[in-house]
């Protein structure tokens, strides 16, 4: 079977199994703080598992798109050496929240691999834990496994545990052997060695947990009223193990990548296959990130990716590539995987774009950074080490853009070490990040025992679509430090989500009132906070009234945004989605991929499109659907973000379909008129678009037209005259601040003149170290030009405080380059590091700049020495 097949055949399986067949989820989880990346298919399943969410359906399958390269889950450092682990991978996975058990989840993995997938019986074994007695009946009952092929494990290799404390369970997995079953006599004599062992040879297929306790603060474990199956099969392995091949990168999910390689690079496969499988995989992780909004960067998700890409660039080396190349492997990528991953269709353009901009800008520092490496190298030979100090490593990393993990590929391939604690030193706020990265935390918000029922039953039933108001009941309620949350049997009050902010209002209840100031959402949990005034009473009866006008302003923004993203996509090109927004009362901010800055002409046009829509008045409608439906009908999706099966769609005449949750106008007329305040980069490919509607508009124009008014008073001209007149009063401010710089050169030449007779000797040098009075850089540049002249011989040194900053300018006369070897670009780095900072140039002038002001002096005394230690 193909690749496509087998993932096919599997969803189909448990389609038949009464399973809902539900989305991947965004490989960035947008709405869990605590992951990186989602790097298991139960992420996007957390909430229910902790209890916060109502499953939407009892049998759930997928296949998950996941990432592994970071935290507790990584998987970088094996990937290429080995042949299956991998960056990016699918997981394919069955769920049954509180329905099905042990039993059937034992039975349907059995039959799929046996009965479905041929898979020969003497070639599996399972494991389950030591005391899971249940588990190992069952395998012996519901299957025909020989019984000496059910092995126990400790908790190392069989418990799950989502973190710390939480739901948990003992698991279950099923190991192939892909050995020669000539051998397995001795297989048997002593599993342990190879399954859950060290040995390549036994494979781990799948995991089925039980999740059937709750792991108590104290350590104690509690029995959860409903238990839980989660299970995960890597897509990859199992590829491998069906088509009968020894490595996951011999298969038809790599192989097309890697044939590209090869043909991009002149070399094949077979001559240098380390290179080829990183590249293949990390173009998998690359394409798959961006695609879902992570774009390369120098923190959090955005500096993994660009480790990445840098990491292939570097291989890419290894097969001869000094121009960019990796960005022409995405359209294979797009052909082999797009039908099941769409997302990647839609963006591959602008996916190509990103990594072949971030290629280049590597490559401009990437041999320099190799020259370096070598130099270093050199170094250690010379010095009889081994270790590549932290302060290099670093180097390479701050100068270069050399993650750490790329230096430390490059030492291995050296027979070298590197002082990681060293080149952690300076770098540990990144190191914090990655070590909270995987882990799995519950808000404080979250811990139930935190709050007070006050009645029972559904909660959080969101009616404010139609309504404003509401006679409900409190559910739950908590105080903490003068802070009132709860939630509610049903409520109009909108969480934040998708970008749209919570709503204000009051709920008055028995006797009390609360100052609804956010409402945010905890899993499925609609929670209210605010301030409380009055006591709180056991009558769970209250009365809920949105902030009507608040909510209609937030709503114009809101049905704004769909139609400049339309109107964007029009003018700029399908490529441009979201990419991040916020709609709050007072204004709409919107973030969309596009590479350049958005002229002001394309700004008008735009501008223009969504002012028509909103002349013409459209009726916005909504309505719920499939997502599979909606897809084909053309709703924009943002990948980001988490789609159930049914989806509500926002659709604006027939101008904007897109699917959205939040609240809207009934008819766009209703917009006022949009006007686009500012545009800028928010990030590498992202540019960020900020406007008003409605009343906001209003006092936008309003605010215009008074400084329109200030301008002309001031100015004494009318509003055509603007422009010109302060073009010709800058025309003059430039003339005057030139007239005004050639004096203060002219009173200096006096003063050097004066400085250079004065200058003292030191080991029968003339030299001169002064603090100047300069306005800019040129200036002190003119300034030391004017001290060569005079001194005739010798080395000087000038320094200013400019802006508050330091700037030094050190010259050295000709001869004294010749006969003493002496280097300004030499001196001045000693110089600059007393003031904090850096610098260099050439052998006769040299610049640099420094933080601390208050050293100057003390860097200035310091010359003397300095230029001695440079003669000896």
């Amino acid at each position: 079977m193909k690749a496509f097949e087998i993932r096919q055949s599997f969803l189909d399986f448990f389609k038949n199994k009464a399973h809902t067949i539900v989305p991947s989820a965004s490989v960035a989880p947008m709405d869990d703080p605590t992951l990186l990346f989602t790097n298991a298919g139960m992420n996007q399943f957390k909430n229910i598992f902790v209890g916060l969410e109502e499953p939407r359906s009892r049998r759930v399958a997928d296949t998950q798109k996941c990432i592994r390269v970071s935290g507790k889950h990584n998987d970088l450092e094996d990937v290429g050496f080995d042949t299956y682990h991998h960056t990016f991978f699918e997981m394919l996975g069955n769920w049954s929240f509180g329905d099905y058990y042990k039993k059937e989840a034992i039975e349907f993995a059995w039959e799929l691999l046996t009965e479905i997938w041929k898979l020969p019986k003497d070639r599996l074994f399972v494991t389950v834990y030591r005391t899971d007695d249940e588990a190992a009946d069952l395998w012996a009952k519901v299957t025909d496994i020989s019984p000496e092929r059910i092995l126990r494990f400790d908790e190392k290799d069989n418990f799950w545990e989502m973190g710390e404390t939480g739901p948990c369970g003992p698991c279950s997995e099923i190991h192939f052997d892909t050995g020669d079953l000539a051998t397995q006599a001795d297989t048997f004599k002593h599993p342990v060695d190879g399954v859950n062992g060290e040995n390549a040879r036994f494979i781990e297929l799948w995991n089925l947990v039980f999740i059937q306790y709750n792991r108590e603060k104290d350590g104690s474990l509690t029995p959860l009223k409903e238990k839980h199956v989660d299970t995960g099969m890597g897509f990859e392995r199992v590829v491998a193990v069906l088509q009968n091949k020894n490595s996951n990168y011999d298969t038809d999910i790599f192989m097309p990548l890697i044939d590209r390689i090869a043909q991009l690079t002149g070399v094949p496969y077979s001559e240098n296959g380390m290179a080829h499988r990183v590249i293949a995989d990390h173009i998998r992780t690359l394409t798959f990130s961006i695609g879902d909004g992570v774009l390369p960067s120098n923190d959090g998700r955005g500096y993994v990716m660009r480790r990445l890409l840098r990491r292939a660039a570097r291989f890419g080396r290894n097969l001869g590539m000094h121009e960019p190349f990796i960005y022409k492997i995405v359209d294979i990528l797009v052909e082999t995987m797009g039908e099941v991953f769409p997302e990647i269709v839609e963006k591959a353009e602008y996916i190509a774009r990103v990594i072949k901009a971030e290629e280049e800008s590597f490559n401009h520092t990437l041999d320099r950074g190799l020259d370096i490496f070598q130099k270093i190298q050199e170094k250690l030979a010379e010095d009889k080490s081994t270790e590549i100090s932290g302060e290099d490593a670093f180097k390479l990393y701050d100068t270069y853009g050399f993650p750490l993990d790329l230096t430390e590929l490059m030492a291995r391939e050296n027979n070298l070490t590197v002082d990681v604690a060293g080149f952690n030193a300076a770098m540990e706020a990144q190191r914090e990040r990655a070590r909270q990265a995987g882990k799995f935390t519950i808000a404080i918000e979250q811990d139930p025992e935190e709050w007070n029922a006050l009645s029972g039953g559904e909660h959080s039933r969101f009616i404010g679509y139609n309504s404003l108001s509401a006679e409900t009941q409190i559910r739950k309620v908590r105080q903490v430090n003068g802070t009132v949350y709860f939630t509610m049997a049903e409520t109009p009050f909108y969480a934040e989500s998708g970008g749209q902010i919570g709503d204000h209002g009051i709920i008055e209840g028995d006797g009390y009132k609360v100052d609804v100031t956010d409402t945010i959402k905890i899993g499925s949990h609609i929670v209210h906070v605010g301030s409380l005034q009055g006591t709180l009473t056991d009558n769970p009866a209250v009365t809920a009234q949105v902030d009507r006008v608040r909510r209609m302003a937030t709503a114009r923004n809101h049905t704004a945004t769909h139609l400049l993203h339309k109107a964007l996509r029009q003018i700029l090109g399908n490529h441009v989605s979201q990419a991040g927004s916020l709609v709050d009362p007072e204004r709409l901010r919107f973030d969309v991929t596009h590479f350049q800055k958005i002229e002001l002409a394309q700004l008008e046009e735009v501008e223009h499109i969504v002012n028509e829509q909103i002349r013409n008045n459209l009726t916005v409608e909504s309505f719920e659907t499939s997502f599979d439906n909606a897809r084909k009908m053309g709703a924009m999706a943002i990948f980001s973000e988490k789609y159930g099966d049914i989806v509500r769609a926002i659709k604006i005449g027939d101008f904007s379909l897109e699917l959205c949750g939040g609240t809207h106008l009934s008819t766009t007329g209703e917009a006022g008129m949009l006007r686009v305040v500012s545009e800028g980069s928010a990030a590498a490919g992202i540019r960020r678009i900020e406007a008003v509607t409605g009343l906001g508009t209003e006092n936008y124009m309003q605010a215009e037209r008074r400084l329109d008014e200030m301008l002309r008073h001031l100015l004494q001209c009318q509003s055509s005259e603007i422009e010109s007149r302060l073009v010709e009063l800058l025309e003059q401010k430039k003339k005057l601040e030139h007239q005004i710089s050639e004096l203060r050169q002219q009173a200096s030449q006096g003063e050097l003149k004066q400085l250079a007779s004065a200058a003292k000797d030191v080991s029968g040098i003339k030299y001169v170290a002064e603090k100047v009075n300069a306005g800019n850089v040129d200036e002190l540049k003119s300034m030391s030009d004017a001290l060569r002249d005079s001194l005739r011989s010798g080395v000087g040194v000038l320094a200013a405080n400019i802006n508050d900053k330091v700037s030094i300018v050190c010259i050295v006369t000709e001869d004294l380059i010749k006969d003493k070897n002496i280097r300004a670009g030499h001196l001045i780095k000693e110089i600059a590091a007393l003031v904090g900072g850096s610098g260099g140039g050439r052998p006769h002038m040299a610049l640099a700049g420094g933080k601390d002001v208050g050293k100057i002096a003390t860097a200035l005394a310091a010359v003397p020495e300095i230029i001695n230690k440079s003669l000896n």
